[in-house]
């Protein structure tokens, strides 16, 4: 998640972002918490570092014929192991 995204989605009035600075639709200055918003993307981490290392869904096919449910099943835990939800 970046940013921006943890922006708008903790405030919702929010229609723009500019710089540092957010507006909401009448184009005024709209005041938020940056500390609230960076909590919510390191909260989020995760998930990013999850999709990088999983492999492609070319691959998990591969691993799915070759090694079955359960070769696929222990690639994908041992990411969600590495990367865990917070």
């Amino acid at each position: 998640m970046k940013l921006t995204d943890a922006i708008y989605q903790i405030n919702p009035t929010i229609v723009t972002i500019r710089g540092d600075v957010a507006y909401d639709a009448n184009e005024q200055v709209v005041e938020y918490d940056r500390a609230a918003a960076e909590a919510l993307v390191a909260a989020n981490q995760y998930q990013v570092q999850r999709a990088q290392a999983y492999p492609s869904i070319v691959d998990q096919l591969d691993i799915l014929y070759h090694q079955g449910y359960d070769g696929w099943k222990a690639t994908i835990t041992a990411v969600k192991e590495e990367f865990p939800k917070p």
